[in-house]
């Protein structure tokens, strides 16, 4: 399949001439995977906001610096993992159109752009930010491509490998804020490491096939698939009810923030099992939205809450 997809992909470019030039901007764009880095934007801002110690005297500017930083290491992570992975994003019906996938820009190019990016963010959070922050980002960006990213093709446990340094970007806004990590900052990072199972089994159960057909074992074979799926997007729903909760428990939040953070994490039990017990692609998408809006509004009303 790898050969047929990559000759297949050799005679599009020939049929077509030349890469297409018309939208270059946009490719490159797309290269750094925008949607992803909007929750890593988010995560990252809420962390920041919730170790700064006085509103009144609101670091602004550091935060600009820490969006920025943490976002160019993002953007050179994103290239990067499309670089690695562009044979088999052209075998997938959901990113053969990605601009390395559709030959729209050259690999080679695409590397170069990826280490750009991830070198001038790294540079700039230790520069403009604290070294700290810094840290955290390369070891972010380096399990991402090194050990999550070839574990996809190998084991199913790749969900709870690559859910390690998804966690991370509320760390960097914390470490950036305070220039340390409290036993508060972890708690975000649990929140951020449980919410990561329900959210990618929603994706990996509605492209399952796609998964397939590249070759990714993101979920087991045979009669182990609906099992493996249910284990991982139920338990660590239920586990974000004790921990959505530890923030108030520690003081650090109010009686409302509790029964919004309450409220949001029973909804959000309740998806994971419908898809456990529907098995089916509308229950995966209501699950993949209800994730979506799960972590934006816990961390809103924990910064609302604090303000």
């Amino acid at each position: 399949m790898w050969t047929e997809s990559i000759a297949a992909l050799q005679t599009s470019r020939a049929e077509a001439g030349p890469l297409v030039r018309s939208n270059r901007l946009g490719d490159y764009w797309a290269l750094t995977k925008p949607d992803v880095n909007i929750l890593i934007a988010v995560t990252t801002f809420a962390g920041f906001c919730l170790a700064s110690s006085d509103f009144r005297a609101f670091p602004v500017l550091l935060l600009f610096h820490t969006l920025l930083g943490t976002l160019l290491v993002a953007s050179g992570s994103g290239t990067l993992n499309q670089f690695i992975e562009r044979r088999f994003d052209a075998q997938m019906r959901r990113t053969k159109r990605r601009p390395l996938a559709a030959g729209k820009i050259e690999p080679s190019r695409a590397l170069w752009f990826g280490i750009f990016l991830s070198g001038v963010g790294t540079i700039y959070l230790a520069a403009a930010v604290n070294v700290l922050a810094s840290v955290l980002a390369v070891l972010t960006l380096l399990s991402y491509l090194m050990v999550y990213t070839p574990l996809k093709r190998k084991t199913p446990l790749c969900t709870l490998i690559g859910a390690l340094p998804g966690a991370v970007p509320p760390l960097i806004g914390w470490a950036a804020a305070s220039g340390r990590l409290s036993l508060e900052a972890w708690v975000l990072y649990g929140i951020v490491f449980f919410w990561q199972f329900p959210h990618f089994m929603a994706i990996a159960w509605m492209y399952r096939e796609d998964y397939d057909r590249a070759g990714y074992l993101v979920l087991p074979k045979g009669r182990r698939r609906s099992s493996f799926m249910v284990w991982q997007s139920v338990l660590p729903s239920l586990a974000l009810v004790p921990l959505s909760l530890a923030p108030m428990l520690l003081g650090n939040e109010g009686v409302i923030y509790g029964v919004g953070a309450l409220l949001l994490s029973v909804c959000f039990c309740y998806y994971g099992a419908q898809l456990s017990v529907r098995r089916n692609n509308g229950a995966a998408q209501r699950l993949l939205l209800a994730s979506i809006l799960y972590l934006p509004l816990l961390f809103v009303l924990m910064v609302l809450d604090k303000a």
